[in-house]
């Protein structure tokens, strides 16, 4: 089932959104992930299972709305004064916040539902950061790799280790990704 994000952003329906992902985010503080219901989160949040129901589907795809919510950034990005130093920068950031025991369940919980759309909203989250430092290396008459390349070459593989290696990639890792991606633009 989609998330309905088309859903007022005022109202009652957004207080009721919202109690739901507090619920959310209470319980899996205080309780196993897998001993977490919709059931005991619509009481929490003082709603009908059937509301959650209606608006997520599935427990898997509110799991991953509440997992999107928390990947907005609470900060700017950081202006290093180079594009490199920039994706470098934004990298470290996401490797620190994505490689942590709550980022690793985060982004499980994106990729374990059926809803492609939680996976592109989260793709499009780093993709709209990244043409954030773009629009800044333009600003300097700066060259840099297209989006799509920064995407493969750094962060697909820094994602893939984070869900999949029994091990978190370190900085130096994501600093040689990020200098193989610049390397790669200089030689055109």
């Amino acid at each position: 089932m989609t998330i309905h994000k088309g859903i007022r952003t005022g109202g009652r329906s957004a207080r009721v959104q919202q109690s739901i992902h507090d619920a959310v985010k209470d319980l899996l503080a205080s309780h196993e992930r897998s001993d977490v219901t919709v059931p005991m989160i619509a009481q929490k949040a003082g709603v009908t299972p059937s509301t959650i129901y209606r608006r997520w589907g599935d427990l898997a795809t509110l799991l991953a709305d509440v997992a999107l919510e928390r990947f907005e950034p609470d900060e700017k990005l950081a202006d290093t004064g180079s594009f490199h130093g920039d994706v470098l920068a934004y990298a470290e950031q996401y490797l620190d916040e994505m490689g942590s025991s709550l980022g690793r369940s985060m982004l499980r919980d994106v990729t374990a539902t059926d809803d492609n759309q939680c996976a592109r909203r989260c793709a499009e989250m780093i993709t709209t950061r990244l043409q954030v430092l773009a629009e800044r290396a333009t600003a300097r008459n700066e060259p840099y790799p297209p989006i799509d390349r920064v995407v493969d070459i750094i962060f697909a593989p820094m994602v893939y280790r984070i869900l999949f290696s029994e091990k978190n990639p370190d900085t130096d890792y994501v600093r040689d990704l990020v200098d193989r991606c610049m390397a790669e633009n200089a030689a055109g």
